[in-house]
């Protein structure tokens, strides 16, 4: 019920602020989106996947220093029951005054290493630009969110609600993502010397399940990135303190997650670039001072393995060329392996080999053209493949593999 009230009150602001619709200038604009592919990336078995959105969007331009975008989804999912899902996607209302704003609304918001909180949140977000940089701060609210966007399996509880299938008859109970307040302080500067872009937050989270499992936490942020000619150098870090409710009371941890990414931008006719990457996200240690790692959205790093950050590192070389105007190519290669013998579960790891000390998963190969023959036209060709058997905690496993295809149309 009360998701439901926080859903009216959300509509009828909407419709408030539409109501004067004719004496603003606006645009429309819509975007139809059609996804197929067939593999056994999910499952032992062969399966062809369908998936269609459309996100029709609208934006109202006020005066000449406020904006009201407002966008919508509705999903069809062959493997989903219901196959329709209806979302309120991106509205904000955004205002600037000088060199500081606001926006306020369902805001889209990612940490410095993108792979810690990232995607659509419903709250308020201000900054100030200034000689010594640009200072934010942002409080957000993920409770109307649609929890399979929002992705946000933290604990056991997030889990369940996560998998727990939605149901129309059930909207309110089966819909919504877990209830989280998310808050930020960050701090950019683009140049710093001329040469060094740094950038630093502080991420909060607050739980509102107030039973055995309630899990808080806060994050320190820093990212780096140094441009060398033809070079450029990236390298971040992250520090998570936790405190997680038991029935004992409640336990108090640490853990850390990194991240460097190396990048050459040849300089030839083809606009290219080749990047080394090195992510982890680090696992619990024996004497148990630090635990695994935690982000608040589930982010995953391979196209085929799709295993949570949490435990786990990942080596990868990435290869992008824009080959003309209207093709363009990437590929990418990755290793994964695990930081602890608990935090990674299935596949590929074989439940008998879970506390044995194996940590490489393997290798995964991934492969894109995408071809955009108009401005407003795009369509994506993409393949690949997991290999357990370049591992040890599952060689036996069969390989995992994908070929997708999707096509996206844009009306302006």
């Amino acid at each position: 019920m009360k998701n439901t009230r926080f859903i009216k009150i959300f509509l009828s602001i909407i419709i408030l602020i539409l109501l004067p619709v004719s004496l603003l200038a606006f645009d429309f604009g819509l975007t139809a989106n059609i996804y197929t592919g067939y593999g056994n990336d999910q499952t032992e078995e062969n399966e062809f996947d369908f998936k269609a959105n459309l996100w029709p969007r609208l934006t109202l331009l006020i005066d000449d220093n406020a904006e009201f975008f407002v966008s919508f989804g509705l999903s069809v999912d062959k493997n989903k029951n219901p196959v329709f899902i209806p979302e309120l996607l991106r509205t904000e209302f955004s205002m600037r005054f000088g060199n500081a704003g606001f926006k306020v609304g369902r805001i889209n918001y990612s940490d410095p290493l993108s792979f810690i909180a990232s995607g659509l949140f419903d709250g308020v977000h201000c900054y100030l630009n200034s000689n010594m940089g640009r200072f934010s701060a942002g409080a957000w609210y993920t409770g109307l969110l649609y929890k399979e966007t929002a992705n946000i399996t933290m604990t056991k509880n997030d889990q369940d609600i996560y998998g727990t299938l939605f149901e129309y008859d059930k909207f309110s109970e089966t819909y919504f993502a877990p209830e989280k307040l998310i808050a930020s302080l960050e701090w950019n500067h683009p140049s710093i010397g001329e040469l060094l872009n740094l950038n630093a937050a502080a991420v909060f989270q607050y739980d509102f399940f107030n039973e055995a499992g309630q899990y808080h936490n806060q994050y320190i942020i820093i990212k780096a990135g140094l441009p060398i000619n033809s070079f450029f150098l990236e390298l971040g870090g992250a520090v998570e303190f936790s405190q997680e409710k038991t029935d004992k009371g409640v336990e108090s941890n640490a853990a850390f997650a990194g991240d460097f990414v190396f990048s050459w931008l040849p300089q030839t006719a083809a606009n290219s670039r080749l990047s080394l990457n090195f992510k982890i996200a680090g696992g619990k240690d024996e004497d148990g001072k630090f635990t695994a790692f935690t982000p608040i959205t589930t982010n995953y790093f391979g196209n085929i393995l799709q295993i949570k950050m949490s435990g786990l590192s990942l080596l990868g070389l990435n290869y992008t060329m824009r080959i003309s105007r209207e093709i363009g190519t990437a590929i990418t290669a990755s290793y994964f392996i695990r930081n602890d013998l608990g935090t990674v579960r299935g596949y590929p790891v074989k439940e008998e080999n879970q506390e044995e000390k194996v940590y490489f998963l393997g290798p995964e190969i991934f492969a894109r053209l995408i071809w955009s023959p108009l401005s407003d036209t795009q369509f994506n060709l993409g393949a690949g493949a997991f290999f357990p058997m370049l591992g040890n905690a599952g060689p036996d496993e069969a390989i995992r593999w994908r070929v997708e295809l999707s096509a996206t149309l844009s009306l302006y």
